[in-house]
C-alpha cells in the first residue's frame, strides 16, 4: 500500500478583527511554531510570502464556534474572510479548525509575560507587533493540535 507524501509546510491563522496570529510547521509537518502577529488587513500579503518563501501549501484557519459547536457571528465573519482567501489562493488548501479556547489557553500559559515587544519574523519585515499579543501562540497551539490529529506524528 502506497501512502501519498504531502509537500510543503502548514500554516495556521488565528484571525481576529484587528490582529491575526500566525504559526507555521516545520518541513516534516510535525512541529508548530509561532511566527508573528500581523494586522488582519495584511493577510493577503502575508500569505503570498508564506506560500512563496516558506513553501506553505496548506493553511489551517481557526473558526471560533460557540459552546454548542455552532457557527456564531464572529465565526461567520472569519468564514467570509476565509472564502476571500480561498478565491485569492486557489492552489492552497484551507482547513477550518474549531479554535474556541486557543487564545485563552495561550494567555493562561504565561505567554503574556514573554517580552514587551517581539520583533516580527525576519529582519526584512522589522516592524514591531502589538505589545502583549498572544495570537501567534494561539495559532501555534491550534496548528499543533491539527498536526497531531492527522496521525502523522
Amino acid at each position: 500500500m502506497s501512502v501519498a507524501v504531502e509537500r510543503g509546510r502548514v500554516a495556521a491563522l488565528d484571525v481576529g478583527d484587528v490582529w491575526t496570529g500566525v504559526a507555521i510547521s516545520d518541513a516534516t509537518r510535525q512541529i508548530a511554531r509561532p511566527v508573528e502577529v500581523v494586522g488582519s488587513g495584511e493577510l493577503s500579503g502575508l500569505l503570498e510570502n508564506l506560500v512563496r518563501e516558506d513553501e506553505v501549501s496548506e493553511v489551517v484557519v481557526g473558526v471560533p464556534k460557540n459552546l454548542r459547536g455552532e457557527v456564531g457571528f464572529q465565526a461567520r465573519k472569519i468564514l467570509d474572510k476565509l472564502n476571500g482567501l480561498r478565491n485569492e489562493f486557489p492552489d492552497t488548501r484551507f482547513v477550518e479548525w474549531d479554535e474556541r479556547f486557543t487564545t485563552r489557553m495561550a494567555a493562561e500559559s504565561g505567554a503574556v509575560g514573554r517580552g514587551k515587544k517581539a520583533k516580527k519574523r525576519g529582519a526584512k519585515r522589522g516592524v514591531d507587533r502589538a505589545e502583549g499579543r498572544v495570537d501567534d501562540l494561539a495559532a501555534a497551539r491550534m496548528l499543533q493540535e491539527y498536526l497531531e490529529s492527522r496521525g502523522d506524528i
